[in-house]
Protein backbone atom coordinates (compact mmCIF):
# COMPACT_ATOMS: atom_id res chain seq x y z
CA UNK A 1 0.00 0.00 0.00
CA UNK A 2 1.10 3.51 -0.90
CA UNK A 3 0.91 5.70 2.63
CA UNK A 4 -0.55 8.46 0.34
CA UNK A 5 -3.35 8.21 -1.83
CA UNK A 6 -2.59 8.70 -5.62
CA UNK A 7 -3.21 11.83 -6.91
CA UNK A 8 -6.42 12.03 -9.03
CA UNK A 9 -4.86 15.22 -11.91
CA UNK A 10 -1.18 15.78 -13.15
CA UNK A 11 -0.04 18.54 -11.84
CA UNK A 12 2.80 20.78 -13.05
CA UNK A 13 5.00 19.72 -9.88
CA UNK A 14 4.19 15.77 -10.94
CA UNK A 15 5.66 16.08 -14.39
CA UNK A 16 8.57 17.78 -13.45
CA UNK A 17 9.25 15.33 -10.56
CA UNK A 18 9.31 12.76 -13.18
CA UNK A 19 11.65 14.45 -15.51
CA UNK A 20 13.89 14.74 -12.24
CA UNK A 21 13.33 10.82 -11.82
CA UNK A 22 14.39 10.84 -15.47
CA UNK A 23 17.69 13.04 -15.31
CA UNK A 24 18.14 11.16 -11.99
CA UNK A 25 18.46 7.48 -14.04
CA UNK A 26 20.29 9.10 -17.06
CA UNK A 27 22.90 10.23 -14.19
CA UNK A 28 23.11 7.05 -12.51
CA UNK A 29 23.49 4.90 -15.65
CA UNK A 30 25.69 7.04 -17.60
CA UNK A 31 28.11 6.32 -14.96
CA UNK A 32 27.87 3.47 -15.28
CA UNK A 33 28.78 3.22 -18.41
CA UNK A 34 31.15 6.35 -18.64
CA UNK A 35 34.14 4.39 -18.71
CA UNK A 36 33.30 2.77 -22.44
CA UNK A 37 33.99 5.78 -24.31
CA UNK A 38 36.84 6.66 -22.16
CA UNK A 39 38.54 3.76 -22.81
CA UNK A 40 42.05 4.83 -24.02
CA UNK A 41 42.17 7.99 -22.31
CA UNK A 42 41.60 6.31 -18.59
CA UNK A 43 44.15 3.66 -19.58
CA UNK A 44 46.64 6.34 -20.58
CA UNK A 45 46.19 8.45 -18.03
CA UNK A 46 46.15 5.59 -14.93
CA UNK A 47 49.21 3.89 -16.94
CA UNK A 48 46.78 1.47 -17.40
CA UNK A 49 45.58 -0.92 -20.08
CA UNK A 50 42.09 -0.80 -21.94
CA UNK A 51 40.45 -4.46 -21.22
CA UNK A 52 41.33 -2.95 -17.39
CA UNK A 53 39.83 0.02 -17.46
CA UNK A 54 36.77 -2.10 -19.25
CA UNK A 55 36.66 -4.62 -16.61
CA UNK A 56 35.57 -1.35 -14.19
CA UNK A 57 32.11 -1.63 -15.73
CA UNK A 58 32.36 -5.13 -14.99
CA UNK A 59 32.74 -4.57 -11.59
CA UNK A 60 30.46 -1.72 -10.85
CA UNK A 61 27.68 -4.22 -13.46
CA UNK A 62 28.19 -6.95 -10.71
CA UNK A 63 27.97 -4.73 -7.42
CA UNK A 64 24.73 -3.00 -9.02
CA UNK A 65 23.22 -6.40 -9.28
CA UNK A 66 23.90 -7.54 -5.79
CA UNK A 67 22.41 -3.91 -4.51
CA UNK A 68 19.23 -4.31 -6.13
CA UNK A 69 18.29 -7.61 -4.25
CA UNK A 70 19.63 -6.19 -1.30
CA UNK A 71 17.08 -3.52 -1.78
CA UNK A 72 14.51 -5.31 -2.70
CA UNK A 73 14.45 -7.49 0.40
CA UNK A 74 16.00 -5.11 3.02
CA UNK A 75 15.01 -1.76 2.11
CA UNK A 76 11.40 -1.87 1.25
CA UNK A 77 10.37 -0.32 4.86
CA UNK A 78 12.47 3.02 4.09
CA UNK A 79 11.06 5.78 3.12
CA UNK A 80 11.24 6.41 -0.94
CA UNK A 81 12.04 9.99 -1.21
CA UNK A 82 15.26 9.84 2.29
CA UNK A 83 16.67 7.06 0.45
CA UNK A 84 16.50 8.10 -3.02
CA UNK A 85 18.68 11.17 -1.48
CA UNK A 86 21.17 9.31 0.14
CA UNK A 87 22.04 7.22 -2.64
CA UNK A 88 22.09 10.27 -5.12
CA UNK A 89 24.65 11.65 -2.52
CA UNK A 90 26.57 8.19 -2.68
CA UNK A 91 26.88 8.46 -6.41
CA UNK A 92 27.99 12.16 -6.23
CA UNK A 93 30.83 11.20 -3.53
CA UNK A 94 31.95 8.22 -6.22
CA UNK A 95 31.81 10.41 -9.09
CA UNK A 96 34.02 12.79 -7.51
CA UNK A 97 36.74 10.34 -6.10
CA UNK A 98 36.64 8.69 -9.55
CA UNK A 99 37.64 12.35 -11.35
CA UNK A 100 40.54 12.82 -8.80
CA UNK A 101 41.79 9.05 -8.38
CA UNK A 102 45.50 8.87 -9.50
CA UNK A 103 45.64 5.17 -9.59
CA UNK A 104 43.75 2.53 -10.84
CA UNK A 105 42.67 0.83 -7.73
CA UNK A 106 41.90 3.95 -6.46
CA UNK A 107 39.13 4.07 -9.75
CA UNK A 108 37.97 0.73 -9.18
CA UNK A 109 37.11 1.81 -5.17
CA UNK A 110 35.34 4.69 -6.60
CA UNK A 111 33.49 2.49 -8.82
CA UNK A 112 32.10 -0.02 -6.16
CA UNK A 113 31.04 3.01 -4.10
CA UNK A 114 28.91 3.95 -7.11
CA UNK A 115 27.59 0.61 -8.05
CA UNK A 116 26.41 0.13 -4.68
CA UNK A 117 24.03 3.46 -4.96
CA UNK A 118 23.36 1.97 -8.90
CA UNK A 119 21.34 -0.85 -8.17
CA UNK A 120 19.31 0.27 -5.28
CA UNK A 121 18.41 3.07 -6.93
CA UNK A 122 17.17 1.59 -9.87
CA UNK A 123 15.24 -1.35 -8.37
CA UNK A 124 12.79 1.21 -6.87
CA UNK A 125 12.70 4.39 -9.68
CA UNK A 126 10.25 2.76 -11.42
CA UNK A 127 7.57 2.03 -8.28
CA UNK A 128 8.32 5.78 -7.12
CA UNK A 129 7.42 7.22 -10.64
CA UNK A 130 4.28 5.08 -10.49
CA UNK A 131 3.49 5.87 -7.46
CA UNK A 132 3.75 10.26 -8.07
CA UNK A 133 0.49 9.56 -10.35
CA UNK A 134 -3.10 9.06 -11.03
CA UNK A 135 -3.55 5.77 -12.35
CA UNK A 136 -4.43 6.44 -16.29
CA UNK A 137 -0.49 7.99 -16.31
CA UNK A 138 1.06 5.20 -14.94
CA UNK A 139 2.42 4.02 -18.34
CA UNK A 140 3.64 7.46 -19.33
CA UNK A 141 5.36 7.78 -15.60
CA UNK A 142 7.00 4.61 -16.88
CA UNK A 143 8.66 5.36 -20.39
CA UNK A 144 9.63 8.75 -19.25
CA UNK A 145 11.89 7.93 -16.02
CA UNK A 146 13.10 4.64 -18.06
CA UNK A 147 13.44 6.37 -20.86
CA UNK A 148 16.36 8.50 -18.88
CA UNK A 149 17.81 4.75 -18.22
CA UNK A 150 17.27 4.08 -22.32
CA UNK A 151 18.90 7.48 -22.95
CA UNK A 152 21.83 7.46 -20.85
CA UNK A 153 22.34 3.51 -22.15
CA UNK A 154 22.61 4.94 -25.88
CA UNK A 155 23.96 8.52 -25.15
CA UNK A 156 25.79 8.85 -22.10
CA UNK A 157 28.81 6.92 -24.15
CA UNK A 158 29.07 9.62 -26.63
CA UNK A 159 28.71 12.49 -24.55
CA UNK A 160 31.46 10.84 -22.36
CA UNK A 161 33.85 10.21 -25.07
CA UNK A 162 33.40 14.23 -26.32
CA UNK A 163 33.91 15.45 -22.63
CA UNK A 164 37.01 12.93 -22.62
CA UNK A 165 38.84 13.90 -26.30
CA UNK A 166 38.04 17.70 -25.48
CA UNK A 167 38.64 18.51 -22.06
CA UNK A 168 39.82 15.58 -20.58
CA UNK A 169 38.45 12.28 -18.84
CA UNK A 170 38.18 13.08 -15.66
CA UNK A 171 35.77 16.80 -16.32
CA UNK A 172 33.11 13.25 -17.74
CA UNK A 173 33.18 12.19 -14.19
CA UNK A 174 32.80 15.78 -12.62
CA UNK A 175 29.62 16.20 -15.10
CA UNK A 176 28.55 13.50 -13.71
CA UNK A 177 28.83 14.52 -9.65
CA UNK A 178 27.25 18.09 -11.09
CA UNK A 179 24.25 16.16 -12.32
CA UNK A 180 23.74 14.28 -8.89
CA UNK A 181 23.68 17.54 -7.52
CA UNK A 182 20.71 18.66 -9.94
CA UNK A 183 19.14 15.37 -9.15
CA UNK A 184 19.37 15.78 -5.51
CA UNK A 185 17.85 19.19 -5.37
CA UNK A 186 15.21 18.25 -8.01
CA UNK A 187 14.09 15.17 -5.44
CA UNK A 188 13.99 17.27 -2.47
CA UNK A 189 11.82 20.33 -3.99
CA UNK A 190 9.71 18.03 -6.70
CA UNK A 191 9.27 14.33 -5.39
CA UNK A 192 6.52 13.66 -2.22
CA UNK A 193 7.18 11.57 0.96
CA UNK A 194 6.44 7.83 -0.41
CA UNK A 195 6.16 5.30 2.10
CA UNK A 196 5.75 2.00 0.34
CA UNK A 197 5.42 -1.37 2.24
CA UNK A 198 3.95 -3.98 0.17
CA UNK A 199 5.15 -6.39 -2.31
CA UNK A 200 8.66 -6.54 -1.19
CA UNK A 201 10.75 -9.10 0.95
CA UNK A 202 11.76 -12.46 0.38
CA UNK A 203 8.16 -13.87 0.24
CA UNK A 204 7.50 -11.18 -2.76
CA UNK A 205 11.12 -12.53 -4.22
CA UNK A 206 10.00 -15.95 -4.06
CA UNK A 207 6.81 -15.19 -5.49
CA UNK A 208 8.94 -13.88 -8.71
CA UNK A 209 11.09 -16.69 -8.83
CA UNK A 210 8.23 -19.37 -9.18
CA UNK A 211 7.36 -17.02 -12.67
CA UNK A 212 8.57 -19.69 -15.31
CA UNK A 213 7.58 -16.72 -17.48
CA UNK A 214 9.26 -14.15 -16.10
CA UNK A 215 12.55 -16.53 -15.94
CA UNK A 216 12.13 -16.76 -19.62
CA UNK A 217 12.48 -13.14 -20.03
CA UNK A 218 15.52 -12.55 -17.94
CA UNK A 219 17.57 -15.26 -19.74
CA UNK A 220 16.58 -13.53 -23.13
CA UNK A 221 17.82 -10.18 -20.93
CA UNK A 222 20.66 -11.65 -19.82
CA UNK A 223 21.49 -13.07 -23.52
CA UNK A 224 20.75 -10.00 -25.35
CA UNK A 225 22.41 -7.53 -23.01
CA UNK A 226 25.50 -9.39 -22.53
CA UNK A 227 26.11 -9.88 -26.31
CA UNK A 228 25.74 -6.24 -27.09
CA UNK A 229 27.67 -4.52 -24.23
CA UNK A 230 30.60 -7.41 -24.98
CA UNK A 231 30.20 -5.13 -28.38
CA UNK A 232 29.74 -2.43 -27.40
CA UNK A 233 31.78 -2.10 -24.42
CA UNK A 234 34.62 -1.90 -27.09
CA UNK A 235 33.33 -0.11 -29.97
CA UNK A 236 35.66 2.59 -29.63
CA UNK A 237 39.05 0.36 -30.33
CA UNK A 238 36.92 -1.21 -32.63
CA UNK A 239 36.01 2.40 -35.06
CA UNK A 240 39.82 3.11 -34.48
CA UNK A 241 40.30 0.27 -36.59
CA UNK A 242 38.56 1.39 -39.49
CA UNK A 243 41.12 3.03 -41.99
CA UNK A 244 38.91 5.70 -43.64
CA UNK A 245 37.20 7.08 -40.62
CA UNK A 246 39.00 9.77 -39.23
CA UNK A 247 40.13 9.62 -35.51
CA UNK A 248 38.21 12.99 -35.18
CA UNK A 249 34.61 11.39 -36.34
CA UNK A 250 34.39 8.95 -33.67
CA UNK A 251 32.77 11.35 -31.53
CA UNK A 252 30.54 12.07 -34.57
CA UNK A 253 29.94 8.27 -35.00
CA UNK A 254 28.70 7.93 -31.20
CA UNK A 255 26.92 11.09 -31.07
CA UNK A 256 24.90 9.72 -34.38
CA UNK A 257 24.16 6.50 -32.29
CA UNK A 258 22.92 8.27 -29.58
CA UNK A 259 20.77 10.01 -31.50
CA UNK A 260 19.54 7.21 -32.89
CA UNK A 261 19.13 5.46 -29.94
CA UNK A 262 16.46 8.18 -28.65
CA UNK A 263 14.56 8.01 -32.05
CA UNK A 264 14.07 4.22 -31.09
CA UNK A 265 13.08 4.88 -27.50
CA UNK A 266 10.45 6.99 -29.01
CA UNK A 267 9.60 4.91 -31.98
CA UNK A 268 9.71 1.83 -29.37
CA UNK A 269 7.29 4.01 -26.85
CA UNK A 270 5.29 4.38 -30.45
CA UNK A 271 4.95 0.73 -30.70
CA UNK A 272 5.75 -1.43 -27.56
CA UNK A 273 1.72 -1.54 -26.21
CA UNK A 274 0.29 -2.98 -29.35
CA UNK A 275 3.39 -4.65 -30.80
CA UNK A 276 5.56 -5.29 -27.42
CA UNK A 277 6.60 -8.89 -28.50
CA UNK A 278 7.17 -7.78 -32.62
CA UNK A 279 9.15 -4.78 -31.41
CA UNK A 280 11.46 -6.77 -29.11
CA UNK A 281 11.96 -9.44 -32.12
CA UNK A 282 12.54 -7.16 -34.63
CA UNK A 283 15.29 -5.20 -32.55
CA UNK A 284 16.70 -8.41 -31.63
CA UNK A 285 17.69 -9.38 -35.28
CA UNK A 286 18.79 -6.13 -36.34
CA UNK A 287 21.55 -5.77 -33.48
CA UNK A 288 22.37 -9.31 -34.89
CA UNK A 289 22.69 -8.40 -38.19
CA UNK A 290 24.40 -5.35 -37.75
CA UNK A 291 26.96 -7.22 -35.57
CA UNK A 292 27.63 -9.72 -37.28
CA UNK A 293 27.98 -7.03 -40.46
CA UNK A 294 30.55 -5.58 -38.80
CA UNK A 295 32.93 -8.30 -37.74
CA UNK A 296 32.84 -9.47 -41.05
CA UNK A 297 33.25 -5.90 -42.72
CA UNK A 298 37.06 -5.85 -42.18
CA UNK A 299 38.94 -2.59 -41.33
CA UNK A 300 38.23 -0.50 -45.04
CA UNK A 301 34.09 -0.09 -44.39
CA UNK A 302 32.87 3.25 -45.76
CA UNK A 303 31.94 6.10 -43.84
CA UNK A 304 28.93 6.04 -44.69
CA UNK A 305 28.21 2.03 -43.94
CA UNK A 306 29.56 2.91 -40.09
CA UNK A 307 26.69 5.61 -39.81
CA UNK A 308 24.23 3.60 -41.08
CA UNK A 309 25.24 0.33 -39.32
CA UNK A 310 25.28 2.76 -35.99
CA UNK A 311 21.65 4.27 -36.66
CA UNK A 312 20.43 0.95 -36.98
CA UNK A 313 22.11 -0.15 -34.03
CA UNK A 314 20.89 2.27 -31.76
CA UNK A 315 17.29 2.48 -32.90
CA UNK A 316 17.51 -1.73 -32.46
CA UNK A 317 19.09 -0.94 -28.79
CA UNK A 318 16.45 0.85 -27.15
CA UNK A 319 13.92 -1.78 -28.45
CA UNK A 320 15.83 -4.28 -26.69
CA UNK A 321 16.02 -2.52 -23.05
CA UNK A 322 12.63 -0.76 -23.04
CA UNK A 323 10.83 -3.84 -24.46
CA UNK A 324 12.05 -6.19 -21.83
CA UNK A 325 11.95 -3.79 -18.94
CA UNK A 326 8.44 -3.18 -20.26
CA UNK A 327 7.36 -7.07 -20.85
CA UNK A 328 8.76 -7.84 -17.01
CA UNK A 329 6.24 -5.01 -15.51
CA UNK A 330 3.58 -6.38 -18.16
CA UNK A 331 3.95 -10.04 -16.68
CA UNK A 332 4.80 -9.32 -13.06
CA UNK A 333 0.81 -8.25 -12.23
CA UNK A 334 1.51 -7.24 -8.44
CA UNK A 335 4.77 -8.23 -7.75
CA UNK A 336 6.53 -5.58 -10.19
CA UNK A 337 8.61 -4.19 -7.32
CA UNK A 338 10.73 -7.74 -6.69
CA UNK A 339 10.49 -8.69 -10.84
CA UNK A 340 12.01 -5.24 -11.24
CA UNK A 341 15.08 -5.40 -9.19
CA UNK A 342 15.42 -9.18 -10.69
CA UNK A 343 15.24 -7.57 -13.48
CA UNK A 344 17.48 -4.97 -12.89
CA UNK A 345 20.23 -7.45 -11.36
CA UNK A 346 19.99 -9.87 -14.40
CA UNK A 347 20.60 -6.30 -17.09
CA UNK A 348 23.59 -5.70 -14.41
CA UNK A 349 24.89 -9.31 -14.40
CA UNK A 350 24.55 -9.15 -17.89
CA UNK A 351 26.65 -6.15 -18.51
CA UNK A 352 29.27 -7.22 -16.50
CA UNK A 353 29.17 -10.34 -17.90
CA UNK A 354 29.70 -8.71 -21.27
CA UNK A 355 32.31 -6.61 -20.85
CA UNK A 356 34.25 -9.24 -19.45
CA UNK A 357 33.74 -11.31 -22.32
CA UNK A 358 34.89 -8.53 -24.27
CA UNK A 359 37.80 -7.94 -22.50
CA UNK A 360 39.05 -11.41 -22.55
CA UNK A 361 38.56 -11.84 -26.18
CA UNK A 362 40.16 -8.35 -27.55
CA UNK A 363 43.12 -9.56 -25.55
CA UNK A 364 42.95 -13.57 -27.22
CA UNK A 365 41.64 -12.29 -30.25
CA UNK A 366 40.68 -9.56 -33.30
CA UNK A 367 37.59 -7.04 -32.19
CA UNK A 368 36.21 -8.32 -35.56
CA UNK A 369 35.78 -11.93 -33.91
CA UNK A 370 34.18 -10.38 -31.28
CA UNK A 371 31.72 -8.62 -33.09
CA UNK A 372 30.91 -12.12 -34.99
CA UNK A 373 30.48 -14.13 -31.78
CA UNK A 374 28.52 -11.16 -29.99
CA UNK A 375 26.23 -11.09 -33.02
CA UNK A 376 25.62 -14.88 -33.09
CA UNK A 377 24.80 -14.57 -29.41
CA UNK A 378 22.26 -11.84 -29.19
CA UNK A 379 20.52 -13.76 -32.28
CA UNK A 380 20.64 -16.80 -30.36
CA UNK A 381 18.22 -15.20 -27.83
CA UNK A 382 15.58 -15.09 -30.28
CA UNK A 383 14.41 -18.25 -29.18
CA UNK A 384 13.35 -17.33 -25.73
CA UNK A 385 11.37 -14.19 -27.37
CA UNK A 386 9.41 -16.53 -29.65
CA UNK A 387 8.22 -18.53 -26.43
CA UNK A 388 7.25 -15.97 -24.06
CA UNK A 389 3.60 -14.64 -24.18
CA UNK A 390 3.30 -11.31 -24.98
CA UNK A 391 0.78 -10.76 -22.23
CA UNK A 392 -0.36 -12.24 -19.27
CA UNK A 393 -4.00 -13.77 -20.78
CA UNK A 394 -6.42 -15.59 -17.79
CA UNK A 395 -5.53 -18.70 -18.82
CA UNK A 396 -2.16 -18.31 -18.35
CA UNK A 397 -2.57 -16.12 -15.15
CA UNK A 398 -4.50 -19.41 -13.45
CA UNK A 399 -1.50 -21.64 -14.55
CA UNK A 400 1.12 -19.21 -13.02
CA UNK A 401 -0.91 -18.45 -10.06
CA UNK A 402 -1.38 -21.99 -9.45
CA UNK A 403 2.28 -22.96 -9.75
CA UNK A 404 3.45 -20.43 -7.60
CA UNK A 405 0.73 -22.19 -4.91
CA UNK A 406 2.52 -25.28 -4.72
Amino acid sequence: MISEKLPQNMTLKSWLALVILAISTFTIVTTELAPVGLLTPIAEGLHSSESAVGMTVSLYAWVGALSALFASVFLGNVAKKRLLLVLTVVLMISNILAATVSTYGALLSARVLGALAHGAFWAMIGATAVAIVPARYIGTATSIVFGGVSAASVFGVPVSNYIGIHLGWRQAFWLMAALSVVAFVGITVLVPQINNKSAMGIDALKRVLKSSTLWKIYFATLLAVTAHFAAFTYIEPWLHMQSLLSAAFVPAVLLVYGIAGLAGNFLTGVLIDKYLKMTVALSVLLICAVLIFLGRSGSSLSVALIFTAMVIWGVAVSGVFVGFQTWVLRMAEDKTFPASALYVSFFNIAIGIGASVGAWMVSSFPVPLLYIVAGTAIGLSILLVAVIPASLTTKHSRVEKSYESN
